[in-house]
């Protein structure tokens, strides 16, 4: 009897029931034309601002799935460099941390280049440049020669989650699986297809590590060639992250189901969804933020005072779901700049004086204050 989705005679072709994908999906569209519709009206540089906070949250969040925790220094670092930003002397990335980032971007921003066998072993090669994860020597840039687990637990009494197609199939079902992605797109609903690709590749699960990856990956490529847009301005992989152990149990019981694929589509339109509203207010951040410094462009600012009023507005205003809490202290203004008790009071009373903070009620040490945002 078959135990895994690759085993039944209909794989690689699940089924699910487009009935109940109907109110899902038609939110998600309404959401991603909402989304879709902010973007045109933001500049070259605010966009660019706006795909480089996507994209720093998509490669931290991608790996942490995975176990692995990124330096997001460096991670910016990398992004920064790749997109054409200011570093501001960040730290440098590794080889494996900007690997992740060039892989991301290749897949976004090359998004009508063909999928072929070569280009996704260049990316899982490029996840693994020296050739080992953590410990173990991999097979880089070739399918994998072993059988594949997805297990946890001690080793002495571990559970086995997943069984992989055994590698003499991998050439076949990586050959379907390319032609499939180049035709669907004509045959499919552009979400739904990217959340049918995350779920057929990590059951094929071609390569010895980073498919988890290379499948959030195909995601966002996807994801892009569906909007046609170069760029990703929202991260399915945080959504993914905030619900990782309910990713796992889906993936599970789709991959162990009777081909089925309808809970999982569900879950997936859920955190696609999700994304887009979480990247609505990145983006009025984004655009709020812009408009602050456009307003204050012949504002005369000490880098101390600069540096807290960035991060005020990194923050962003309380109905975009930020605020600083408590409001900005004398306290805090001294832990974030490192300034004098003295040139903190003059400085807060010299952003209160050019309008850029509102004080609240309450003087001496309860003094508190808030950004004066735009209308």
């Amino acid at each position: 009897m078959p135990r895994y989705i690759w085993q039944l005679p209909q794989w690689p072709n699940p089924e699910w029931d487009a009935r109940q994908l109907l109110r899902p999906l038609a939110d998600c569209r309404r959401r991603q034309g909402a989304l879709l519709a902010k973007l045109a009206g933001i500049g070259l540089e605010d966009s660019l601002r706006a795909q480089a906070q996507s994209l720093e949250e998509d490669v931290v969040q991608t790996a942490a799935i995975e176990g692995e925790r990124l330096d997001r220094e460096q991670v910016r670092s990398s992004v920064a460099v790749h997109l054409g930003l200011n570093q501001g002397g960040l730290r440098p990335a590794d080889r494996a941390t900007d690997g992740l980032v060039m892989v991301l971007l290749d897949a976004t921003q090359n998004h009508a280049q063909p999928l072929t066998a070569e280009r996704l072993c260049g990316w899982q090669a490029a996840l693994f440049p020296s050739g080992y994860s953590g410990l173990s020597r991999i097979v880089t840039g070739a399918w994998r020669e072993k059988p594949m687990q997805v297990v946890s637990g001690p080793l002495e009494r571990h559970q086995v989650h997943f069984e992989a197609p055994p590698p003499g199939r991998l050439d076949a079902e990586m050959e379907s699986f390319l032609s499939w992605w180049e035709e669907s797109q004509a045959t499919l609903d552009g979400i739904v297809r990217a959340g049918l690709a995350h779920l057929r590749f990590v059951t094929i699960h071609p390569f010895d590590d980073g498919n988890g990856r290379l499948a959030r990956t195909l995601t966002d490529m996807a994801l892009a060639q569906d909007e046609n847009l170069p760029a990703r301005y929202y991260s399915l992989s945080a959504q993914i992250m905030h619900q990782r152990n309910s990713y796992y149990d889906v993936l599970e019981r789709t991959q162990k189901g009777d081909g089925d694929a309808t809970e999982w589509l569900l879950w997936f339109l859920e955190r696609v969804d999700r994304a887009m509203a979480v990247a609505e207010r990145t983006i009025a951040k984004v655009l709020l933020k812009a408009e602050f410094w456009r307003r204050h462009t012949a504002t005369t600012l000490s880098e101390r005072q600069r540096k807290v009023v960035n991060r005020l507005l990194d923050a962003g205003p309380e109905d975009l779901g930020g605020g600083f809490e408590g409001g900005l202290t004398n306290r805090k203004y001294l832990g974030m700049t490192k300034a004098s008790r003295a040139t903190a009071y003059r400085e807060l009373a010299d952003l209160v004086a050019k309008g850029i903070l509102r004080p609240r009620e309450g003087k001496g040490r309860g003094a508190a204050y808030d950004l004066v945002w735009p209308e």
